[in-house]
């Protein structure tokens, strides 16, 4: 079985960005017989400054994603960050994702799953793999039918992330979906004063570490230019590598 395959951009930067990124997904799942789930965010409302970009907003950025459906025929994730937004999202997403920091917030992971839709958990900085059980029964108990956990790494110390690859056994356990974001793992938070840094040169290598673990699906934030990114910029796998990593990760 394949794995799920996640790709987008961090967040809604402009029209123009999105059909950039979802010709060239489109062009992936023909090429290589694929189906990847397009992902990228309304807002990013857990940004480090007040300062920072957080995009479009909620009606305008769903009506962006839902031109990205309508035109490519890509399915859709994006994430929420309060429990009313839940139900607009569910109408637009296949995906509802439930963001590291708020896995824990149980009116969140109940109007999630209330909306029927699949509902992506991603492993908080401050919690092991076999926690996440919790979360999940959650969702579960709130009539969710399909839940996915995704590992991002913990934080270790004040400024960097750690992947312990443990976890992904161990989650598998709990549900049989189990996705490797390999982008937010090489973050470095607070690195750059005010924004959140990383390192996108150990992207390839989460994922093929991930995959030797039994990672079923993996998550990559991509951008033709990333370092012109509004928003992780310096963990955003470059657009024109995605290909070659893609394939060798289904090999």
């Amino acid at each position: 079985m394949k794995p799920k395959l996640i790709a987008g951009p961090c967040v809604i930067e402009s029209a123009q960005l999105l059909d950039t990124i979802a010709q060239r997904l489109v062009e992936i799942n023909q090429e290589l017989g694929i189906d990847i789930i397009f992902k990228a965010s309304f807002d990013k409302a857990n940004r480090t400054s007040i300062r920072s970009f957080r995009g479009p907003g909620l009606e305008k950025g769903l009506q962006m994603l839902s031109d990205v459906k309508s035109k490519y025929g890509l399915r859709l994730l994006t994430d929420i960050h309060e429990a009313w937004q839940a139900e607009p999202v569910g109408q637009v997403v296949d995906v509802i994702q439930i963001p590291a920091f708020l896995c824990r917030q149980t009116d969140l992971l109940v109007a999630a799953a209330r909306t029927g839709k699949t509902v992506n958990i991603k492993k908080a900085q401050f919690l092991a793999g076999r926690d996440m059980r919790y979360p999940v029964e959650k969702a579960l108990d709130a009539g969710a039918t399909d839940v996915w956990l995704t590992e991002r790494g913990n934080m270790m110390g004040y400024g960097n992330l750690v992947v312990d690859f443990r976890n992904i056994s161990d989650m598998l356990e709990i549900v049989p979906t189990v996705i490797m974001d390999c982008t937010h793992s090489v973050q470095r938070p607070d690195a750059q004063g005010g924004k959140t840094g990383g390192d996108r040169r150990f992207v390839p290598s989460m994922a093929l570490a991930a995959k030797a673990f039994g990672a079923t699906g993996y998550f990559f934030e991509v951008h033709p230019t990333p370092d012109e990114g509004l928003s992780d910029a310096a963990n955003m796998l470059e657009l024109d590598k995605l290909f070659n990593l893609v394939k060798t990760l289904i090999a």
